[in-house]
């Protein structure tokens, strides 16, 4: 089923989520939920509190983009609790745009380290532990963001964001266009 796309401004992408157990209601439903509003989206990330859910859970599909990062052919996974244990500090990080799907018609450049070490559980809850790099790496701290309550605007220049001040009030006020469902604060 697809499920609307909360946009800034919904209190949801503001809270920390919660951790989860197998036991989560209907967690295998919701997972092939938010494939579905993923690919309608044509996003390549969908952190749970962007589909309005404040539990630790991410879907990922860079097979999208193999016809550029060959490397991803075939990347689809699942990402359960998970959490940024550290960063590399050794090596340089990297400038990229961003855009999210909770923020349409806004993209940024943002600085982000390019090696994390990452913990999570996969839809069979198996524990995972491993460094990640490179594109992939930006992606999950991306999306990884959203647990914590973050956005990429959170990690721009304050001149940066006084740029984009009249886009978020506008997607505040419900104008905004784009292709998928969403649910803003008020239209």
């Amino acid at each position: 089923m697809l499920l609307p796309i909360y946009i800034y401004g919904q209190p949801v992408l503001r809270k920390v989520s919660e951790d989860i157990t197998p036991d989560y209601p209907e967690l295998e439903q919701l997972i092939a939920d938010m494939w579905e509003t993923l690919a309608d989206s044509e996003g390549i990330g969908l952190a749970a509190p962007q589909i309005g859910r404040n539990i630790r859970l991410v879907v990922i599909d860079l097979d999208v983009l193999s016809e550029d990062l060959p490397e991803y052919k075939g990347f689809r996974k699942v990402f359960i609790n998970p959490h940024i244990v550290e960063y590399d500090e050794n090596v340089p990080t990297d400038s990229l745009e961003e855009g999210c799907l909770s923020l349409p018609g806004i993209h940024e450049k943002v600085v982000r380290p390019t090696r994390i070490h990452v913990q999570y559980q996969d839809e069979q809850f198996n524990a995972h532990d491993e460094w990640v790099e490179g594109y992939l790496a930006r992606v999950m701290q991306h999306e990884f963001d959203h647990l914590d309550a973050k956005m990429f605007i959170d990690r721009i220049s304050p001149l940066r964001k006084q740029l984009i001040k009249n886009k978020l009030k506008a997607l505040l006020q419900g104008r905004y266009r784009c292709s998928y469902r969403t649910k803003a604060v008020r239209k």
